[in-house]
């Protein structure tokens, strides 16, 4: 196989790249390749060049609910937070894939724009966003994005509404057509200021009161079961502060899952197959990951 490097050398390309330095939850081996497009035409020709050659294609955002395996990713991983760009017209908010998800509220705010108060503190980006419809304190990304801009596995890039992003829980249909988010464009509400930014400022006081957000991890680990709190759940079958190597499920919130002494993915793994086994033992729930596990063992 050709040396990405030598095929793009406009493009901030990295082999054998451990991932850990960029996951939250500071775990995940190496990618084969690892690129760090800054521009639209970037993804495109790294998209059809991985297609042409046969090359497994892996997309990042801020890898804030990821867990990369310690075998890392094989063929070209691309992280797009360089295509970060953020534009206000009107009521519309318009953020490229790679911008946080949080600049953006914050882009909304200074608007005087309310829609996005919800995702004050979510810590991804506006393509992870899209991909899985994140969502936190009642708002969901689907109640605001109007549009995204998708690239799809050939290349070809398409401009899906609301209804052909299909929003499910913690679901769209890029994870379907394993597109590639490019950006979303959010339209929201006029608002005051000073209103917006309460709103902002109690939910992620809420949020840094009950989540464990001095240590890493990967946020929320399981999605909601229908009728039930999975940290709840966890909480009463006895499972807080339950340890294998250096992940352990948090004694703040027992919905996350924390890197407390250089776990490595093979731990997260093995508390989360711990607590679903457990859970499903005592109260009969099968706990779903909403985190994405990926990469080779």
């Amino acid at each position: 196989m050709a040396n990405l490097m030598n095929e793009f050398p406009e493009i901030d390309i990295k082999q054998d790249e451990p991932l850990m330095k960029y996951t939250y939850t500071h775990t995940g081996g190496p990618a084969d390749w690892l690129a760090f497009p800054k521009s639209i035409d970037e993804v495109k020709q790294l998209v059809q060049y991985a297609r042409a050659n046969q090359l497994p294609l892996t997309v990042l955002g801020n890898a804030s609910n990821l867990i990369v395996r310690d075998g890392g990713i094989d063929g070209l991983t691309m992280i797009l937070t360089k295509l970060d760009a953020i534009t206000v017209d009107g009521n519309q908010v318009t953020a490229q894939a790679g911008a946080a998800y949080i600049d953006t509220t914050i882009a909304a705010r200074d608007h005087h724009l309310s829609g996005l108060e919800f995702a004050a503190g979510i810590p991804g980006s506006i393509g992870g966003a899209v991909f899985m419809n994140a969502g936190a304190y009642g708002g969901e990304t689907k109640q605001v994005v109007t549009a995204a801009t998708v690239m799809l596995p050939d290349g070809t890039i398409e401009r899906l509404d609301n209804a052909g992003l299909d929003f499910g829980y913690r679901h769209s249909s890029v994870q379907d057509n394993h597109g590639v988010v490019l950006d979303a464009t959010f339209t929201l509400e006029p608002g005051d200021y000073d209103q917006i930014k309460t709103t902002m400022d109690d939910l992620n006081e809420r949020r840094a009161a009950k989540q464990p957000l001095e240590l890493p991890s990967c946020g929320s680990v399981f999605k909601r079961p229908q009728g039930y709190y999975a940290g709840k759940l966890i909480h009463d079958a006895g499972l807080q502060g339950y340890t294998h190597g250096g992940a352990q499920v948090s004694t703040k919130h027992a919905g996350f899952i924390v890197n407390i002494d250089h776990g490595t993915a093979a731990d997260y793994v093995a508390v989360i197959e711990h607590v679903q086994a457990t859970v499903k033992d005592k109260f009969g729930v099968a706990l779903q990951t909403e985190v994405r596990i990926i990469g080779r063992n």
